[in-house]
């Protein structure tokens, strides 16, 4: 199995200028919408799971 591993060599990522107040609410949401979907995910995934006991 070939694994493909690429190391980066950075300091910062994207620019040098601090974030908005507009781009730090879509990360928020961004990051809120995904913990809902996992969390939504793992439901299910226990909810199917006590099914088969």
């Amino acid at each position: 199995m070939k694994t493909k591993i690429k190391e980066l060599d950075v300091d910062f990522i994207g620019g040098q200028d601090s974030m908005t107040k507009e781009e730090e609410q879509v990360i928020s949401e961004f990051i809120k919408g995904w913990k809902l979907l996992t969390a939504k995910k793992m439901f299910e995934k226990l909810k199917h799971h006590n099914r088969k006991r």
